[in-house]
């Protein structure tokens, strides 16, 4: 019996280095305001009653008042409630983008009403420069574009849908007609009545032509190239020509768009930049930030699709890199090509990885230009 009691009474001292070094190491996470501590323990504070993760970025609390829990819940049996602003109890990742994600839901929701950065802090108890910040640097865009980009995609699949432009515009949020073509022109590339059901009455150009590539078909507006596509045959061409504008007045006028024909074949030469070819076409605010990136690429060069994504300031949107690159309509005018996998393998190409192994093997001087 002596020698158990012995043996309890020496553990003992081992057991409380133990903990306090543990501890010890908890504190040190919530004073370096560790994200890779959040989700395996919180930390409560008593002179507010409130638990954080690791993370949590305010003011760090004196020591003294800091408790630390397992759980969420074991804070909670202790008295203490969540903290609104780092939202401990999600079980979700890195905190800022589940904050982030909370704030776009609440966008989606109010659309139908102005929405300031003063209210979205007083949601989501920040204040409006730190929301700013924050929103901006997990989405690459402010709340305000955000926002803007949600109007504009429910008003153009409103339209699509065969709506009217003005019940359109009021059920996507725009409080006026004025607001509504400020930004049409920009975003859609022509007026909402003509772009209303796939660009009804809208009168669109389009030729079809040898290239390297195969056929070529060529497509532009009043205001430039809308679309660029390849493939085996013309056929296949105006099929998907008809697909991506199903009611638009689509007239084939080879003579009246040689010029642009031309201009793109001597850019495919490394003879021009992409930036003589006008083009119209539409575009999130985050496609936008991705494909002027891409047209900063040397002709030859490439970037992998991380690379693009740290270039752009969004490092862990490498996914959504990869989505906008594939949803260019103008192939060759914006490169998308020139994008690769990290270690330099060709990644998915909507015209097909041959044309892609093509295009980079002819701008790198290994393939001789040939009309096919």
């Amino acid at each position: 019996m002596n020698s158990a009691i012995l043996n309890i009474l020496a553990q003992a001292p081992n057991q409380l280095e133990m903990s306090t070094l543990v501890e010890d190491s908890r504190w040190q996470a919530v004073i370096a305001r560790d994200g890779a501590s959040d989700g395996k323990f919180v930390f409560a504070v008593s002179s507010t009653g409130v638990y954080c993760r690791p993370s949590c970025p305010p003011k760090r609390p004196r020591r003294e008042n800091v408790s630390f829990f397992r759980h969420a819940r074991e804070a909670e049996s202790a008295g203490f409630r969540a903290c609104l602003r780092c939202r401990p109890r999600s079980v979700a990742g890195n905190p800022r983008q589940v904050l982030v994600k909370s704030i776009c839901r609440y966008i989606e929701q109010h659309l139908d009403e102005p929405i300031t950065l003063s209210q979205l802090g007083a949601e989501f108890h920040q204040s409006p420069f730190h929301l700013q910040r924050t929103f901006k640097a997990v989405l690459g865009i402010t709340p305000k574009e955000y926002a803007n980009s949600c109007r504009m995609r429910d008003f153009r699949l409103k339209l699509k849908a065969g709506q009217s432009v003005t019940r359109a515009m009021h059920e996507a949020g725009y409080s006026s007609t004025s607001r509504l073509y400020s930004r049409t022109t920009s975003e859609m590339g022509m007026e909402p009545a003509k772009y209303r059901r796939g660009a009804i009455a809208a009168p669109i150009r389009y030729t079809c032509a040898d290239s390297p590539l195969g056929r070529i078909l060529i497509a532009a507006t009043d205001k430039g190239i809308c679309s660029i596509q390849f493939a085996d045959s013309d056929e296949e061409l105006e099929q998907g020509f008809k697909q991506e504008f199903p009611f638009a007045l689509r007239r084939r006028d080879d003579q009246g768009l040689a010029d642009l024909t031309e201009k793109l074949m001597r850019h495919m030469q490394g003879l021009a930049v992409a930036t003589a070819l006008p083009l119209d076409i539409q575009a999130t605010a985050f496609q936008r930030r991705v494909w002027r990136y891409l047209e900063s690429i040397g002709f030859g060069q490439t970037r992998s699709y991380a690379q693009v994504a740290k270039a752009i300031r969004r490092p862990s949107a490498i996914r959504a890199v990869a989505h906008a690159c594939a949803s260019n309509p103008v192939a060759i005018a914006i490169p998308c090509h020139r994008v690769v996998r990290s270690n330099g393998d060709l990644a998915g190409y909507r015209w097909g990885l041959q044309r892609k192994k093509m295009l980079l093997e002819m701008e790198a001087g290994k393939r001789p230009l040939q009309q096919s």
